[in-house]
């Protein structure tokens, strides 16, 4: 497992506090541990070259876009979630962890402006769906992250693979794919 460097470590500690203390009243990641979420944020975020703004559509309980936020401080996040409860928690995640480069936008990601130079998704959409939204929401040579199952497809059309990045999470095969925008 990749671990966050320690300029990063505050932030996400704050994260699981707040996680903690809210998931039950929200049902924000289930019933389970936190940990594999944490993990999965870090293994997908801890080997990009992120530069520039970047969305975390779907963000729901955080992952991966604190991370993203946390792990590369001179990027910007916008962590995309439609539901006003799910906005509200991110809100108290990034005041609670002083994360000053990121924001929330409560609202669809279909509304947003293209221009964009990175998009990261974990489980928003289907990685095709997600990749037509991308064609239009990231600027050309712009990056879009899929966190996928091992066995997800992860090239779709209008993109060039960059890279995978393969590892296990509870036994379970998880792979980021890091394509560019042609």
């Amino acid at each position: 497992m990749i671990a966050p460097p320690d300029f990063a470590s505050a932030a996400l500690a704050a994260h699981r506090r707040v996680l903690e203390s809210w998931r039950k009243s929200m049902d924000l990641v289930g019933p389970g541990p936190v940990d594999p979420h944490f993990d999965d944020a870090n293994e997908a975020v801890g080997t990009l070259a992120a530069q520039g703004r970047w969305l975390d559509l779907g963000s729901g309980a955080g992952f991966p876009g604190i991370a993203l936020a946390a792990w590369h401080p001179a990027v910007h996040v916008t962590l995309v979630e439609r539901r006003q409860k799910r906005a509200a928690f991110l809100e108290m995640v990034l005041a609670e962890s002083k994360l000053a480069n990121a924001d929330v936008h409560n609202g669809d990601a279909d509304a947003l402006d293209a221009g964009w130079d990175g998009l990261i998704s974990r489980a928003f959409r289907a990685p095709d769906d997600v990749a037509k939204l991308a064609r239009r929401l990231l600027r050309p040579g712009g990056r879009l992250v899929l966190m996928l199952a091992r066995d997800e497809p992860g090239t779709p059309a209008g993109f060039v693979e960059e890279r995978v990045h393969s590892y296990e999470i509870d036994g379970k095969g998880r792979r980021v794919v890091v394509l560019v925008r042609g």
